[in-house]
């Protein structure tokens, strides 16, 4: 009997300390569950209270603005994917320079960032074999340091051979505007490239009613120059110089008119040339010849098998060609990057195949869909890119997700960066923001990331197209956004 009673005594602790340990285990899963939600519940409304927070200031800025223009804004976080602010996020836009964040997302993709570009110098018998590797860096400097090796080699060479097989022919993208002209940005692409396929005219003032000095670098006689400028007071006259390329004939001759003031610094206006490959050939002959090497012949030929390697140059690395295009909006880099990427043993490189390499990898690693954008050069210089701010926000995303994020972070120059889009721009909390900015006649972009005290971690793009006049007033719109997500918390 007493075993009997101990036996259910037993029986009745053990199911008291069960029942006992299943109600502990629903009050701690019912506090769980209280504070899960809770804290759901609390970061769900700082969610919503930070994007009505961006929300009014930035509807109450547009308003506020008064600017006649189209618009696009993309806001988001990057700690957790949400939407801070959107208008328009889906309109197609002209993005100007904007393009570059996909030409470097590409090109980093494709391309190792230690490789570089490769201009090879070769023997053949009593012939000279020059072939470029697309470098849209070689300079001066560099060609004629190839000069000097050849000079130490022989004194008379048959025929100067060159060969800028690497790319097509194509010089100009797709849309580029007649009335480019003869600027810097928008010198022509070449597999064999020179001083930025420009030249340097060096300008200073001469005696009143003179014409101004004009020096040339690299000095060279693939150019040739009409100089109707005048040498002009201090006091009476403006200074307004002005070189142009006839460019209705496509000819290297320039025209300079204007007038330059007496004690006026030396100032340097930069132009394109028209064919780099002949404008490489005419100057490393020169060189040669001042070295004591003749020429006898200077050939085109492409598709060499080299043997007799004389000399290799190496360019700089992608890294640094790629900060120096976002720094500074390079577009030679830009286009050249975009042609070496579609370039192998069987194809030349090309517009048409660099932006199907670059849109198969928009839609395959980014997942963009690039049916609904256009993309048809690398620099944005043409017309007829269309891009969403939605589009730009993606890829700023991707690239931030991945391995590569910080070095791509890096490439966009940072607030009032010296020699660069952004500077004396942002110079309060510089540092909180790196941004590529894209500019065009009606056209004012500023895309990248931003440390933000209040929101943490963003992406942005601001979009603005189809304005007349000045763009400082739709530079300083932004700006004002973006300044206002960077300042600091009270």
């Amino acid at each position: 009997m007493l075993n009997f009673i101990q036996h259910i005594s037993r029986m009745t602790i053990e199911i008291f300390l069960s029942f006992w340990i299943k109600a502990v285990q629903h009050i701690y899963l019912m506090i769980g569950l209280l504070w899960f939600f809770s804290c759901t519940a609390t970061k769900t409304f700082n969610q919503a209270h930070k994007k009505r927070t961006v929300e009014a200031f930035i509807n109450k800025h547009i308003k506020n603005s008064e600017l006649k223009m189209q618009l696009g804004i993309k806001i988001v976080s990057l700690a957790d994917g949400s939407t801070l602010y959107e208008f328009n996020s889906d309109k197609l836009m002209t993005p100007a320079s904007t393009n570059k964040l996909f030409t470097s997302a590409a090109s980093i993709h494709h391309l190792p960032q230690g490789h570089s570009f490769k201009t090879i110098l070769a023997l053949s018998g009593n012939n000279l074999i020059l072939r470029g590797g697309a470098d849209p860096g070689l300079s001066f400097e560099e060609l004629n340091s190839l000069s000097r090796i050849v000079s130490k080699k022989v004194n008379m060479i048959d025929t100067l051979f060159i060969d800028d097989g690497i790319f097509d022919l194509v010089r100009y993208g797709e849309g580029w505007m007649w009335d480019e002209g003869s600027e810097k940005y928008s010198a022509a692409i070449g597999g064999l490239n020179l001083h930025g396929n420009c030249i340097d005219f060096i300008c200073s003032p001469n005696v009143i009613g003179e014409t101004v000095q004009i020096e040339l670098y690299p000095k060279t006689d693939y150019i040739s120059f009409t100089n109707n400028s005048m040498t002009v007071s201090d006091t009476l006259q403006s200074n307004t110089l002005r070189i142009d390329r006839d460019w209705l004939n496509q000819t290297n001759h320039f025209n300079i008119i204007g007038s330059m003031r007496l004690n006026s610094e030396n100032d340097t206006l930069t132009k394109n040339i028209q064919d780099p490959t002949a404008y490489v050939s005419t100057v490393f002959r020169e060189q040669l010849y001042a070295l004591g090497v003749k020429v006898n012949h200077v050939h085109k030929k492409n598709a060499f098998s080299i043997s007799d390697t004389l000399a290799l140059h190496k360019s700089k690395t992608v890294l640094e060609y790629l900060t120096k295009m976002m720094f500074e909006s390079d577009n030679l880099i830009a286009e050249s990057l975009i042609k070496y990427i579609s370039a192998n043993d069987s194809t030349v490189g090309n517009w048409s195949d660099g932006m199907n390499t670059m849109k198969l990898f928009l839609h395959e690693e980014v997942n963009l869909d690039t049916n609904a954008l256009r993309i048809v050069d690398g620099s944005g210089l043409s017309r007829y890119n269309l891009i969403s701010p939605n589009q730009v926000v993606g890829l700023l995303q991707y690239m931030n997700n991945t391995k590569m994020g910080k070095m791509y972070k890096a490439l966009l120059p940072h607030g009032d960066m010296k020699d660069s889009g952004l500077e004396n721009r942002f110079k309060v909390n510089s540092e909180r923001i790196n941004a590529k900015t894209g500019t065009l006649s009606g056209v004012s972009c500023l895309s990248g990331y931003i440390v933000s005290p209040q929101y943490g971690p963003l992406a942005f793009s601001i979009m603005t197209n189809g304005f007349v006049g000045s763009v400082q007033p739709y530079r300083k719109f932004k700006d004002e956004i973006c300044s206002w997500l960077m300042r600091d918390t009270k």
